[in-house]
């Protein structure tokens, strides 16, 4: 079954960017000029995925009205004859079919998956974390559905990491099937570094099998009460196989204030409008 549906965790109060994050949700802080999870819709979109399943906090329901049209600003933008500013604005809101869902309580990212169950239904799909975001000249996301088309499993995205942040992340226990993909024989949240099985990190992006929720509502939470993704999916691998997909393309983690500098400075590069006067900038060493 192709994968049409992507859920994105967009719930949480953003602690690590207080005081912004008192009035606006961490996913709409802008990368540059345009919200962490734009990109990740962006990237969905441009795999072919159809329906876009946000997972949000009660009072933060701008996130998914961010996506739909508004009508008073194309109104505007079309009297001052700025074209290409409104066929932008439209775009945003014609990328794919955007809803929202509430997590009641911040129970982990399990949780948060779990509450998309009834949207869903059962069919896989594609679960975005926008703290991660990946520039790349193909979508991530497309990549790892190729393959879920070809082997019919899980996969999940993954790259290295060095020793000091295993034991804050997600690792995999792989077994090397090429340069890019490998078969999952295990997962662990946060290990040791002395037990960790590598130092290959799940990096936000995943392609799941519907079974994922089954596992989800079995799953016990954890010390700290909540309910963990990696847990869900270690306890599938018995039974189903896995793989791990090694990315290419240039990763950021704006889940934090200083990622988030980091990504809006890249992104900054990328622009024709701006890359000269930053590097100019940057060069004159201005911070002496």
């Amino acid at each position: 079954m192709r994968v049409r549906k992507a859920v994105i965790p967009a719930a949480g109060f953003g602690t690590r960017f207080l005081p912004a994050t008192r009035a606006v949700p961490k996913v709409m802080l802008p990368v540059l000029d345009t919200p962490a999870i734009h990109h990740s819709v962006a990237e969905a979109a441009q795999a072919g995925i159809e329906q876009i399943v946000l997972v949000i906090s009660a009072g933060h329901e701008a996130t998914g009205q961010y996506f739909g049209r508004v009508a008073e600003l194309e109104a505007a933008l079309e009297k001052r004859g700025d074209e290409r500013l409104l066929r932008q604005m439209v775009e945003i809101s014609e990328m794919a079919e955007v809803s929202y869902v509430y997590q009641e309580q911040a129970l982990g990212l399990g949780h948060a998956v779990l509450a998309a169950r009834g949207s869903v239904g059962d069919e896989p799909f594609a679960v975005f974390l926008p703290d991660d975001l990946i520039w790349s000249e193909t979508p991530t996301i497309g990549g790892m559905i190729d393959i879920f088309d070809e082997r019919g499993s899980s996969v999940i995205a993954v790259k290295e990491v060095p020793d000091e942040a295993v034991p804050s992340l997600g690792i995999v226990d792989p077994r090397p099937m090429s340069d890019t993909l490998s078969e999952v024989v295990g997962v662990v949240e946060k290990p040791r570094l002395e037990d960790a099985p590598s130092n290959l990190a799940i990096i936000g992006r995943y392609v799941l099998t519907p079974e994922v929720f089954d596992a989800l509502e079995r799953v016990r939470p954890g010390a700290i009460g909540e309910i963990q993704l990696t847990d869900a999916l270690a306890a599938v691998i018995p039974t189903q196989r896995a793989y791990a997909y090694r990315f290419p393309g240039v990763h950021f983690d704006v889940g934090t204030p200083l990622g988030l500098l980091k990504a809006s400075i890249y992104a900054a590069m990328q622009r024709q409008d701006m890359a000269a006067e930053l590097k100019g900038w940057l060069g004159s060493n201005p911070f002496n």
